[in-house]
Formats: structure tokens, sequence, C-alpha cells
């Protein structure tokens, strides 16, 4: 059954009736509903139910009780972000830094995050590394670009666009600079490969037209 359309007179209604609640329980709903996608900060989960038209003292209610029976937590919400970025989309801490702020996070917390953001073994070991991690991410994002960074010959421009592809990702200048270092000295020679592999895709291709070409209708 398609759910009808709201229109704006039906969308006032809603927040006029939301507004006039006093009790908590489809704050509650409401905020369950949003946490069910994802895990969320306080602050995003506050901006969504103020924007819904509830009640302030009410989301603040829902909000205490949500932060004391751990469904809202932000230091697990910054570590949770920090990991998930660094498993399926690398960033420099400036970014994840940008993108916990945006969420309200508190500078303090997301200092902490990124403190405890560190490989395996180095948890492992019952140490935290920021800086091996950092280093880490940097590397798999120039990892997952090498066949298009390859496809530039000149050394000294292939350098620049994998330094431009760190920064555009929040690595800072003395981590683009390592990276790209260790990247360009392992990546030595591949671009004739790179080239060749291009070449025989090419080859290949025209072979094919070639025999449609003179294949019969």
């Amino acid at each position: 059954m398609t759910r009808p359309r709201s229109t704006p007179e039906t969308l006032a209604r809603t927040r006029q009736a939301r507004a006039s609640l006093t009790e908590a329980g489809p704050v509650m709903e409401a905020a369950a509903r949003f946490l069910e996608a994802r895990p969320r900060s306080i602050v995003e989960t506050r901006r969504r139910l103020a924007r819904a038209g509830y009640p302030e003292a009410l989301v603040e209610q829902v909000l205490s009780r949500l932060v004391e029976v751990g469904y809202l937590d932000d230091e697990a919400f910054a570590r949770a972000w920090v990991e998930s970025r660094d498993r399926t989309r690398p960033r420099g801490a400036t970014a994840l830094r940008r993108e916990l702020l945006l969420r309200g996070v508190a500078p303090d917390v997301i200092a902490a995050a990124l403190e405890r953001r560190g490989p395996a073994e180095a948890e492992e070991a019952g140490r935290r590394d920021g800086m091996v991690a950092e280093a880490g991410a940097a590397e798999r994002v120039l990892a997952r670009r090498t066949r298009t960074l390859l496809r530039e010959p000149d050394a000294r421009r292939r350098r620049d666009r994998a330094y431009a592809l760190l920064a555009r990702n929040g690595f800072d200048p003395e981590t683009c600079r390592a990276a790209v270092r260790r990247w360009m000295t392992a990546t030595e020679g591949a671009t004739d490969v790179a080239a060749g592999t291009d070449q025989g895709a090419d080859q290949g291709a025209d072979e094919g037209a070639d025999q449609g070409a003179d294949a019969p209708d």
C-alpha cells in the first residue's frame, strides 16, 4: 500500500501535535527509530528530535535516559566512527576530527578516540599508536589508487598526485610525505608493467573490433 504524500498542512499539524506532548513515550519511540540504522552521537539525536518538533524538555529527558542505559555514548560512537573509516574508507586524523566535530562530538572525546586508534598488533602489545595507524591508513589509500596513479608516467607528477590524494583525505603533511616516499619506492618500475597492461588491453580490444568487422552478417 502506497503511503500518502505529506503536505505542508499535514506536516504542520504533526509538528503541532508533537509540540503539545506531555509524555516522553512518543519521543523515546522516535529516538529508537533514529538509532536503528546506525550509532549516533548525542547531538545528532538531539538535532533530529528537535527538528521533528518535540518539546525540548521531553527531548532532554529522553536523551538523559538513553545515555544512562548506554544507547547513547559519544565515546563509543567516536571509536566506532574511526574504526569504521579505517576499515572501509581510510581518512587522516584531520578529516576524522572534522567529521566528528560536525556530529557534535566534544574535542576531548575525539582526541581520545584518535589516540586509541591503532593496528591490532599494537593493541595486543598493550599500546595505542595513533601515528602508526595514521601511516597505515595513508598507505591503504594509496594502495587502493595505485593502478590509477601508475598511469602517470612522469615520476614527479605521479608523486604530486599521490600527495594531493592523501591531503584531500585529511592526512597531515608529514604523513603525506612519508607515505608517498614509501609508496614511490615500493612501486618503482611498476609504471612499465601498468603501461604494458594497458597496451595489451588496448591491443586486445582493437583485435576484437577487427574480428567483429570481418565477421559475416
